[in-house]
């Protein structure tokens, strides 16, 4: 299931850097950080729980910048 989510980034590296810490969580397929539109496109594992994978990839990108916010 692929989704669309608004995400706060302050700048294209750091956006570069959530892309990949994203791409790591378990449950997401693939996952995209567009910079500009301050989205994040995630394609979640069907057998997954969307919000379970999504609280997940949060904390991964806080990880990168502690203020980071996604509205999902």
């Amino acid at each position: 299931m692929k989704k669309r989510y608004k995400i706060e980034v302050e700048c294209a590296n750091c956006a570069n850097k959530m892309e990949a810490a994203a791409n790591k969580v378990d449950g997401v397929r693939h996952a995209a950080v567009n910079f500009i539109l301050q989205t994040i496109t995630v394609d979640i594992a069907d057998e997954r729980d969307a919000q379970e994978v999504m609280s997940a990839v949060l904390r991964a990108c806080k990880k990168i910048e502690p203020d980071c916010t996604i509205s999902y």
